[in-house]
């Protein structure tokens, strides 16, 4: 399992508790608070009614006088009331007042007058001069009783209770629980978001890291991308710093191996020559022997300058100096510089290029890898040949063509041309090239983001391409 989702599962887990948490815990104590405010309306409510009713109780005209005829009237009265959405038209509750001896005498529902309630704890613990309120079932839930003492000169002379049904209050418990609850789902569906982009945001530099890793691993030229998190940008570093090490390590030991490898003959070619060499053989071998050595030395120094720059471009992460380069002057240029090379072969060259295209590149690499195209094109073109050099431009990228009418590119060469010290035998027997420009050629391609393909020309001939970006950024 990906570590983001593991990230953002147990974020859900942990927003998804404290959610039925704090819901369940709303309604364990909602009721009870409900429970609570009701009570403490229903002990100011029955001591009022305790005082309106002592004249009446005094009198023994609880039934006909004036407190019972009040009661009556409220019992029928029709309200107009709408309490946080709830709609309420009729009073509910039920009043009964009882004498001294708890026997009832008016009952708000006319069902217990004359009955014997001093056994209830609400006229019970009042008449013993103590708080009255007891709790009896009901099929909507139970009805809370709360009885306050009807008191002359000192003496309880009666008891007024006051009984509201739980159920009375229900439509308030369940809208409070109903916006409880989408406040909870709102809060869940927050916390979710912002689990989502806590994910998001550590797993996305992970991501980069990881995406580094393996273009790393297929032998990419990447740079260390952006990274959020001081721990993760050390884990970076730490990374770039053991590939530096280790491509640093494997480099030097590859080219060790590649340089010891093709230094080998041109040194063998100037020992057996410095060999033959005697101080009184003809003038004419003597000359050859030395053209050899020295033929072989410029062979040896051509490898290292050329190893050296590849080593340079190898080495280096990104383009640094990175301008607007018009591709027809730089092909002008260069042709000039190669006047010499040219006329010795008698070769022609067609330029096909637009004075005003240009793209974005180094200049001096760009300047490099035509160079050793066009190199390639005059070692392969025939005597008296022609070399066609042209760039067509799309929308995302400019395509540089180097066209030469010599014998192409054999089949079994096709997957080795950019091999380091690969060279193919040159048509008018000369020796071969030190196999070193064209993998030049891949790695500033590379750099630019673009890149280099060598194949036949349907008409004949071998066929250079050089695929570079539109937008080429130093980075």
């Amino acid at each position: 399992m990906r570590i983001g989702i593991r990230i953002f599962a147990g974020y859900f887990v942990m927003i998804g508790l404290v959610a039925w948490f704090l819901l369940d815990t709303s309604r364990q104590r909602l009721q009870p608070a409900l429970r609570q405010s009701m009570e403490d309306t229903l002990v100011d409510t029955a001591n009022l009614l305790a005082e309106f009713a002592r004249r009446d109780v005094l009198a023994g005209t609880v039934a006909s006088g004036e407190f019972g005829r009040n009661l009556e009237a409220f019992a029928e009265r029709r309200l107009n009331a709408e309490i946080w959405g709830v709609r309420k038209d009729k009073p509910s509750h039920r009043i009964y007042l009882t004498d001294a001896r708890g026997t009832v005498l008016y009952d708000s529902d006319h069902l217990a007058v004359g009955q014997d309630y001093s056994r209830w704890n609400d006229v019970y613990l009042t008449l013993q001069g103590r708080y009255g309120v007891r709790t009896s079932p009901d099929e909507a839930g139970s009805v809370m009783h709360v009885a306050a003492p009807v008191i002359h000169e000192g003496k309880v002379i009666g008891v007024v209770t006051v009984a509201k049904a739980s159920g009375s209050v229900q439509p308030f418990f369940e809208q409070a629980l109903t916006g409880l609850t989408r406040a909870g789902i709102v809060v869940l569906i927050a916390g979710l978001l912002a689990g989502w982009l806590l994910s998001w945001w550590i797993t996305r530099s992970l991501t980069r890291l990881e995406g580094y890793a393996h273009a790393v691993a297929r032998g990419e030229r990447v740079s260390l991308p952006d990274l959020s998190g001081r721990e993760v940008r050390v884990l970076g570093r730490a990374l770039e710093a053991m590939r530096a090490k280790l491509e640093g390590k494997q480099y030097v030991e590859h080219y060790i191996h590649s340089l010891t490898h093709e230094l080998k003959s041109p040194l063998a070619g100037i020992r057996a020559a410095a060999e033959l060499v005697e101080p009184g053989m003809p003038v004419q071998d003597q000359t050859r022997f030395l053209d050899t050595i020295r033929a072989q030395a410029e062979r040896l120094s051509s490898i290292i300058d050329r190893l050296l720059e590849l080593a340079r471009l190898e080495s280096r992460q990104a383009l640094s100096d990175v301008e607007p380069v018009p591709l027809r002057v730089l092909c002008e240029q260069l042709l000039q510089r190669k006047s010499a090379q040219l006329a010795a072969h008698a070769l022609d060259v067609d330029i096909d290029i637009a004075p005003a295209l240009t793209v974005n590149g180094e200049r001096f690499l760009l300047e490099q890898a035509l160079s050793n195209l066009l190199d390639n094109a005059i070692d392969f073109s025939p005597a008296g040949g022609r070399i066609e050099l042209s760039a067509e431009n799309t929308p995302s990228h400019i395509d540089i063509r180097v066209r030469d009418h010599g014998p192409g590119v054999p089949d079994y060469a096709q997957d080795r041309v950019f091999e380091r010290f690969y060279s193919l035998p040159r048509p008018d027997g000369r020796p071969k090239s030190t196999g070193l420009g064209l993998p030049l050629v891949h790695e500033v391609a590379a750099l630019h983001g673009g890149e280099v393909v060598l194949g036949n020309h349907p008409d004949g001939g071998a066929v250079a391409m050089l695929r570079l970006p539109l937008h080429t950024t130093s980075q």
